[in-house]
């Protein structure tokens, strides 16, 4: 019988597990790229979990550079909104900026080093003691929803699966963060292409910076590609 007390819950998240089979790897990588680049119904829910980064990429930010954050919404169409005050120009504006597109990135950087460390459980309850931190920054009801699910999603596989389900579940969030920092990019383009606005990140950082948005669209793009070169070597190859 499965010991789901919190006893050992917690003495899995400061122990290390053993590296899961290759198999296991090479499989969830291969789902998390069909999810991205199929674009279908899994993605669109999926999506979700990426805006969540992205804003939690401009809270950090905003934090760390000495704004007032004063909140997060997070809307059906898997966009998002970060409200911060402070001056309207100079780096803190510029960083804070600069963090929504790069985070999702950054976060699957992380959980490769978690994951390749062993902390398999230790990635998941840190998720779910972000994800409790953006709860308390979150301003309406469609973003309570969406974070409270994907955190309870991630407490239920932490808390009641076996050792091998929580290995597949972390991989695979891992790898989705990776392959999904690239494509909401390619989206931003797009979206620049058919119905400029001024209120893009890409397009904020221009008028901050003096460089022009597209500039910024491909700074985003590589930065996120070279990570997720980054992480495949690191998965796959180290």
């Amino acid at each position: 019988m499965e010991d789901n007390s919190f006893a050992r819950v917690w003495q899995d998240v400061f122990t290390v597990q053993p590296e899961p089979p290759l198999w296991l790897v090479i499989t969830t990588g291969v789902i998390a790229l069909l999810v991205v680049a199929t674009g279908g119904r899994a993605w669109r829910i999926a999506r979700n979990v990426v805006t969540i980064a992205h804003e939690g990429g401009h809270a950090l930010a905003a934090l760390l550079s000495g704004r007032q954050l004063a909140g997060v919404r997070l809307h059906s169409d898997t966009s998002g909104v970060t409200v911060s005050r402070g001056r309207p120009d100079g780096i803190g504006m510029i960083v804070t900026i600069l963090a929504g597109y790069t985070a999702p990135a950054v976060v699957g950087l992380v959980g490769i080093v978690l994951l390749t460390a062993g902390r398999i459980t230790g990635l998941l309850w840190i998720s779910i003691l972000l994800l409790a931190m953006m709860l308390l920054l979150i301003r309406n009801v469609y973003g309570v929803v969406s974070v409270v699910g994907t955190g309870a999603v991630v407490f239920l596989v932490s808390w009641f699966t076996p050792a091998q389900v929580q290995s597949f579940f972390a991989y695979l969030f891992t790898w989705f963060m990776l392959f999904a920092s690239v494509r909401p990019v390619f989206e931003l383009q797009s979206q620049r292409r058919r119905q400029p606005s001024p209120h893009s990140d890409a397009d904020q950082l221009d008028r901050l910076t003096g460089v022009p948005g597209t500039v910024w669209v491909m700074f985003f793009g590589l930065f996120n590609i070279a990570v997720v070169v980054l992480g495949v070597w690191l998965l796959l190859f180290r």
